[in-house]
């Protein structure tokens, strides 16, 4: 079956990591039909935006895309291109697994965690008023008026809406992931000791929904605790759930645990649009040297296999990325022992012995 799918290759290291992935992809024997998309940075004279409308048209054709990393430039009116994706296309479950590979350089072996972050609320969505203006002084004294307490006149505000809609959903495509990939809990992460209101909701709405998964095993966790665990016994921890914010910090924190964002993959998913992409950054300083780790990338691509059931390649590419991981000799600089290791190997490198790889595994 040949798939047609979105390729944004984006821009600073994204355009030569995309490549190294998709010709890896093409030694797969992938059928498919790229789509190829510009945005970023790069862009912007071109189209005045980064994220050009073209490419959302393209998504919405496609329903499935595979992008790399994306520089949001400064002064747009975009806080993240990123961002106004996920928002866009409504791709309300950011799903980020943290899966440990032998040969990774990390405290920790044997770790299998997926963070599942929801990605329309809380305090991503945006809703900001600046120091200053006229209407933050005016929502400021309603603060107070209605009983809210003081907020001083010199402060910024970010509200923090979090609903029982967006949460019901986001716990239940958590419950729902653990019932297809054979997971045994799913705990929820939040704050509702301190946000009675929102963290609160949050927790109430969690447990209505954990109700209807009797099979599927729930707890929670105050979001500061969870990092401490998470530190000292992760194996005690399967599927985590939580609000946006939080989603963001504890899946760098299980990046941590698996030896880095170098090897930390992620997927944007909606009811009808998917997108996959490495969690890292475009590193533009790096941009055209060809040493950035692709892995992320790869292992975003795997995801993106599995979602659209090509599950045998899925397999041999992840078979493959882990012999070429486990030993340790045509890897990135990131992954080597010393970062000015000499024997580093280079994005496009790496590619090749994965492509090797796959011939024997």
């Amino acid at each position: 079956m040949k798939h047609r799918i979105t390729l944004i290759p984006g821009d600073g290291t994204g355009p030569e990591i995309t490549e190294t992935v998709t010709s890896v992809l093409q030694a797969l024997e992938l059928q498919v039909e790229w789509d190829i998309q510009e945005a970023g940075a790069d862009v912007m004279e071109k189209y005045g935006t980064p994220l050009p409308r073209a490419v959302l048209d393209s998504i919405r054709r496609t329903h499935v895309a595979l992008k790399g990393p994306i520089t949001t430039p400064i002064g747009t009116g975009f806080r993240s291109v990123n961002v106004a994706l996920r928002k866009e296309l409504d791709l309300f479950a950011c799903v980020r697994p943290c899966k440990s590979y032998q040969g990774v350089r990390s405290r920790y072996d044997n770790i299998d965690l997926v963070v599942v972050r929801e990605n329309t609320e809380d305090l991503y969505a945006g809703i900001e008023f600046e120091m200053g203006k006229p209407e933050t002084l005016e929502l400021s004294r309603t603060v107070e008026k209605l009983g809210g307490g003081r907020i001083r006149q010199d402060a910024g505000i970010s509200l923090k809406p979090i609903s029982v809609s967006g949460t019901e959903r986001i716990v239940r495509f958590a419950f729902e992931y653990a019932r297809q990939h054979q997971r045994r809990k799913v705990t929820a992460v939040h704050k509702a000791n301190i946000m009675k209101y929102s963290d609160g909701l949050f927790l109430k709405t969690a447990r209505e929904v954990a109700a209807k998964f009797p099979d599927i095993e729930f707890e929670d966790r105050i979001v500061d605790n969870m990092c401490m665990q998470l530190v000292q016994k992760p194996e005690l921890y399967d599927v985590l759930v939580m609000p946006n914010l939080y989603g963001d910090i504890v899946s760098d924190l299980g990046a941590g645990l698996i030896g880095g964002l170098g090897v930390a993959p992620g997927a944007n998913l909606g009811n009808h649009y998917a997108v996959f992409e490495p969690t890292h950054g475009s590193a533009p300083r790096y941009k055209g040297h060809n040493r950035v780790n692709p892995m992320a990338m790869l292992l975003s691509a795997m995801m993106m296999l599995h979602h659209i059931g090509e599950e045998e390649k899925a397999g041999r590419l992840e078979r493959a990325l882990a012999h070429v991981i486990s030993e340790g000799k045509t890897v990135t600089y990131d992954m080597k022992p010393y970062r000015d290791d000499p024997t580093a190997a280079s994005t496009s490198q790496v590619g090749e012995a994965i492509i090797a790889s796959m011939q024997k595994v």
